[in-house]
């Protein structure tokens, strides 16, 4: 049943339909999304905390590398194409993002650059020698300077999202998942071209908005934004999934005989609230980072 009461974004969740009584289990009131997902004494351990700046950057940066490794085993790589940033916890002026023309499957720590959002210049070259994309730079340091609380922001030309905004349309809430981005899809549908001005970058930066988490860029690809890397990252690999699935839905709908089933807006909005909150989304890139690590012996931290 639907929730008696529904809590924003960053509310804790604390009421609904479903009586417990009988199997005696009863929510703590001060309970987290991620608190209620976890039965049994002990909870998933949530965003880590770090004193240190320098260890922070470590974390940061590890996590960055792992993105991309992800990333290469599904598929998301095109050419040239594609890159994936974050705020350096040090210098709030600057964005670390990967450089041009290396393998998302070979990306490690010590190839990122340091790039200033402001100026452009590269305060820390990576190992490989190679120059940062003019082309993210330009989409990167716009939306980083728009959006001060969007700390990673994914982009590539993943297939499934390529087809999905051929339509200029945004992803219908057919399906539990797909509502982790419920009323935060934003739709950038005057394809202007490769973005090597800052004004495409600009124009994207100012369609995704003030509180928007995905960006479909008509005719171009998938950009996803997030307070972590982690974050942008499971949203990127949600969204593409779902651009899937949709287009299976169209299909089957395009035959005849089949009616979609829409989640009406109060359990999208639920659904949403429950789930789609920054320690949740971090907690749900987890397994995919640690199944990384394993496969690559964690070779992309060096």
């Amino acid at each position: 049943m639907p929730p008696t009461a529904l809590a924003d974004e960053n509310s804790l969740i604390t009421e609904t339909t479903h009586d417990t009584s009988k199997n005696g289990l009863k929510q703590r009131p001060t309970e987290t999304p991620i608190e209620a997902m976890s039965h049994g004494p002990v909870s998933l351990p949530g965003l880590p905390v770090f004193p240190d700046l320098k260890e922070k950057r470590k974390w940061v940066l590890e996590h960055l590398a792992g993105a991309f490794r992800i990333f290469a085993r599904h598929g998301y790589t095109e050419g040239l194409s594609g890159h994936i940033s974050v705020r350096d916890p040090i210098n709030a002026r600057a964005f670390w993002i990967n450089p041009l023309g290396v393998h998302f499957a070979m990306l490690k720590v010590s190839d990122m650059l340091l790039l200033d959002m402001y100026t452009s210049e590269v305060l820390i070259a990576g190992k490989s020698g190679k120059p940062a994309n003019a082309t993210g730079f330009m989409i990167h340091s716009a939306i980083h300077r728009a959006r001060p609380d969007v700390h990673a922001i994914c982009h590539a030309h993943s297939p499934n999202a390529r087809a999905w905004t051929a339509f200029g349309k945004p992803l219908e809430m057919i399906n539990q998942d797909v509502c982790n981005v419920y009323r935060v899809q934003a739709l950038y549908n005057s394809y202007g071209g490769i973005a090597l001005n800052g004004e495409e970058g600009e124009r994207i930066a100012e369609s995704l908005g003030e509180k928007n988490k995905v960006a479909f860029l008509l005719n171009h690809g998938l950009l996803t934004v997030g307070g972590t890397v982690d974050e942008a990252s499971y949203l990127f690999r949600l969204v593409e999934r779902s651009c899937e699935v949709q287009l299976l839905v169209e299909a089957a709908v395009s035959k005849g005989g089949l009616e979609k089933r829409i989640i009406d807006d109060r359990e999208a909005s639920y659904n949403f609230a429950t789930a789609s909150e920054a320690e949740s989304l971090y907690c749900e890139f987890q397994p995919e980072y640690e199944l990384e690590t394993m496969l690559s012996g964690g070779d992309f931290k060096r």
